[in-house]
């Protein structure tokens, strides 16, 4: 073989210069890098907008919402009866929710306070439904149903709640199933003039009378026949009881 014949592979040459610039180019390593912080960004940024809109809004639900009156005390039975009408006429699609709006409401029973549940208006349902015929035929003829509220005359649909209204309402609760939203409130048990107990303190067993009542602190000022003279002592509601 002569050194004409000899011919060098070229493949040695282009892998030297291959990795003399993957080695020597470090812009594309901080590249690599750059890009990795963008997408952990962007996911980032699709994890708060996913939470975001996960927040339930009763006014973005499909429907509008409007207020039944019923019988008073019969607002459980009601909402039984439209369910059951519901099912048998085939409304699913229309009439989508039932509500009886509910506050958390603290009272003071024998000088002791307990938060209960109570109706915020007695007598009324709000239903969230696709207005038509068909579902005011449905809602209207439930037994317990006395009319819709906002319905002027006969024939005429109701008027559905505003969207502050519907806010106000059904303030959206953590479960997702709406309702009104927890509203702490003293409810009165007693009346200025009426005679109450003291039951502990420096005035313990000492018969008053209610002067003033301030519900946003929990207080009553009672006169206190102290020595043959009245006097007036603040208490808390749960310092005292009725006689």
């Amino acid at each position: 073989m002569t050194n004409d014949d000899f011919t060098p592979e070229p493949e040695f040459d282009d892998a030297v210069d291959t990795s003399a610039v993957a080695v020597d180019d470090p812009s594309d390593v901080d590249a690599s890098f750059d890009l990795s912080s963008d997408a952990e960004a962007a996911a980032d940024e699709s994890a708060d907008d996913d939470e975001v809109e996960i927040v339930d809004d009763p006014w973005t639900r499909p429907g509008a919402w409007y207020v039944v009156h019923t019988q008073s005390g019969y607002e459980k039975k009601v909402t039984a009866n439209l369910n059951a009408r519901i099912q048998s006429m085939n409304m699913e699609e229309k009439i989508y929710e039932i509500v009886i709006p509910m506050e958390e409401v603290d009272e003071f029973k024998n000088g002791r306070k307990q938060t209960v549940q109570k109706k915020v208006f007695p007598g009324y349902l709000l239903v969230r439904c696709q207005m038509d015929d068909d579902s005011w035929y449905c809602i209207r003829n439930t037994p317990g149903v006395t009319g819709f509220v906002g319905q002027t005359k006969h024939g005429q649909k109701p008027t559905p709640l505003s969207r502050r209204e519907v806010q106000t309402f059904l303030a959206a609760k953590g479960d997702g199933t709406g309702g009104m939203p927890s509203r702490k409130k003293p409810k009165l048990e007693y009346e200025v003039g009426e005679s109450v107990r003291v039951k502990e303190g420096p005035f313990a067993d000492f018969a008053g009378t209610v002067a003033e009542i301030n519900a946003d602190h929990m207080k009553l000022k009672v006169l206190v026949n102290i020595f043959g003279r009245e006097t007036l002592v603040e208490m808390d509601f749960s310092q005292v009881s009725k006689l």
